[in-house]
């Protein structure tokens, strides 16, 4: 959208008596803004804010204020608006989603025989139902903690304003109907109410309400989460590593997250040090196997991932929000990596 005002005043200039009119004229777009002072028998433009400046004729009148819009074309729109959802609905936690059910669908398979079409049909319907799931967890969260995350995730669509806070709750409200209404409409019970108890579950933690916000509480969000994934150890401690980065957000909203009581710090390596020893356990774990091929395949793969692990953990500063966001990503891509060694274990 573009805005062009106008505005004239009549001045006295004391240098030579004369009485002038100055024009003043402001363009705004959506990346520019111009600006300009044009006097009667002369023209003058100055930039001002760091922005260009678009230069005026002398005589030219905008009255006493002129003020024309032109709509933004609807295919911008349709572009932004777009790009708003996808950023709300976070697409590349849901591959975390994706996999984590997609390893839990493996586990079940003890021969090539069992991929049947029947068990793609299970994993598709499973897909379907928690992408749902997903966007209403991360929908949620994202419209009870707008205030903090205009402190900690400014980008977010919400926070940044990109997004109507309406359009955000029609977006979880339609996810979670549509989410409980595919599983009904497909026979699967354990689904429903997996779905049901997880937006339960979800609220619980987020919404800010009495006897709610769970997040408030360190015992309570743990407990949340242990009952709300069901995944494995390194997974649960991971979860722990995403209050790292927003230490400031959450001390002025009142969140006492482990970070905040105990410092970043020493959260920070007991985090760290907890995951090797899951992993060095699933190591262990691993070598039980009366399969040469998965005891080398869990003994290699969690070695590999504590070794990785150790030396990213060397190079994170703490006092840098980016650096602890980038390891936080980090940290994303071992639990993808755990879950395609995960249906290695037999």
């Amino acid at each position: 959208m573009k805005n062009v005002k106008g505005s004239c005043e009549t001045t006295l200039w004391p240098r030579n008596g004369k009485i002038q009119n100055e024009y003043y004229a402001k363009k705004t777009s959506l990346n520019l803004k111009y600006g300009c002072k044009v006097i009667e028998g002369d023209s003058t433009c100055e930039e001002y804010a760091g922005k260009y400046v678009e230069n005026t004729t002398a005589g030219q009148s905008f009255g006493n204020r002129l003020e024309v819009q032109v709509p933004q074309s609807f295919s911008n729109s349709l572009k932004d608006g777009l790009v708003a959802f996808i950023q709300f609905i976070r697409p590349i936690s849901a591959m975390g989603v994706v996999l984590q059910t997609t390893s839990m669908s493996l586990l079940a398979v003890d021969k090539l025989s069992d991929l049947s079409q029947v068990f793609f049909k299970g994993w598709l319907q499973g897909m379907v139902a928690f992408v749902f799931m997903h966007i209403v967890n991360i929908g949620i969260n994202q419209l009870c903690d707008i205030e903090i995350d205009k402190i900690n995730k400014p980008y977010l669509p919400l926070a940044s304003g990109k997004l109507p806070f309406k359009i955000g709750v029609i977006i979880v409200a339609s996810s979670s109907i549509l989410g409980l209404w595919f599983s009904w409409s497909i026979g699967s019970w354990p689904l429903f109410w997996t779905l049901f108890i997880n937006q339960v579950l979800a609220a619980a933690y987020s919404v800010d309400l009495p006897l709610l916000r769970w997040k408030k509480s360190t015992i309570l969000t743990a407990a949340n989460f242990v009952a709300n994934m069901g995944v494995t150890i390194p997974v649960g401690y991971f979860l722990h590593m995403q209050d790292i980065p927003d230490m400031e957000g959450d001390e002025k909203f009142g969140i006492r997250s482990l970070s905040s009581r105990l410092g970043q710090k020493r959260v920070f390596s007991i985090c760290t040090s907890l995951m090797n020893m899951a992993y060095g356990i699933a190591i262990l774990v691993g070598v039980t196997s009366p399969f040469m091929w998965s005891r080398i395949s869990m003994g290699l793969g969690h070695a590999i991932l504590a070794l990785a692990l150790w030396y990213r953990a060397k190079s994170v500063d703490l006092n840098n929000n980016a650096s602890s966001q980038s390891f936080y990503i980090f940290i994303w891509k071992l639990f993808c990596a755990e879950c395609f060694l995960l249906p290695l274990f037999r």
